[in-house]
């Protein structure tokens, strides 16, 4: 069964060549929202998550909250596996999806088709899977002769296309998401959005981030308020919107 355990979470993001420089300390202070501090090698820190403790099961529909630099992608990217806690547990079960940078392992010289094997084996696809689900990816993405062309040749309308067909092909437990998605031009907004409806319904568990209060409240049934890395209030999503929108 899906679940997602964290447990008194710690992370701490090193700062390299930033000891002594007060100004850079109130420039990152203010940029991040985390706080400055030293690690026991007396390396500068910024304290992106402060011992975060949270569970989520079968059926949550969970949303982030905060301002920028509160720590809701860093927990995101906890939660997929990108990041490693500096400290505390982190125990995620279930077949995990996440679209916080759907460009991420795209090659820009590559053919479209060459990128689908990229992309989809750094989602976690087997060779299996991705000759399986190709067909599909091309079809949605709707390139035409350009799935063999380079992707710098494409334009960033086309680039996104290909991204988010090869992104959203998988049907995951868990569905991890940082804002919600542009979805490029006109004429792919409704196909994108309709699969993106159909992933959501499709997941277990949903961890959104977003700063649209009418997409929380139509998606999910916990909101989780974060402030400075910490959390500032976790539960309906009526009752902990406010705290935040006003």
């Amino acid at each position: 069964m899906a679940s997602i355990v964290l447990k008194d979470l710690v992370v701490d993001m090193p700062i390299f060549n930033a000891r002594g420089r007060s100004l850079k300390h109130k420039v990152l202070g203010a940029a991040t929202g985390g706080r400055i501090a030293s690690n026991s090698a007396g390396q500068v820190v910024v304290r992106a998550l402060d011992h975060i403790s949270l569970q989520a099961s079968r059926g949550d529909r969970i949303g982030l909250i905060g301002h920028n630099g509160s720590g809701k992608t860093t927990l995101l990217r906890v939660m997929s596996g990108a990041y490693a806690p500096t400290s505390g547990l982190a125990l995620i079960e279930g077949e995990l999806g996440t679209l916080i940078d759907i460009a991420l392992g795209i090659d820009p010289e590559a053919t479209g088709r060459e990128n689908i094997v990229l992309r989809g084996a750094l989602l976690g696809m087997r060779r299996s899977q991705i000759r399986q689900y190709e067909p599909e990816i091309i079809e949605f993405a709707d390139l035409g002769n350009f799935i063999d062309m380079p992707l710098r040749t494409y334009s960033a309308g086309m680039h996104f296309r290909l991204a988010f067909a090869i992104s959203t092909v998988l049907r995951p437990e868990i569905l991890i998401m940082d804002e919600w998605l542009s979805v490029g031009d006109e004429d792919f907004k409704a196909k994108a959005e309709h699969r993106l409806d159909q992933l959501v319904s499709g997941a277990s568990i949903l961890v959104i981030a977003s700063h649209s209060r009418e997409l929380l409240l139509r998606l999910c049934n916990r909101l989780i308020h974060l402030k400075h890395g910490r959390i500032e209030a976790d539960g309906m999503p009526e009752a902990v919107a406010p705290l935040y929108f006003g």
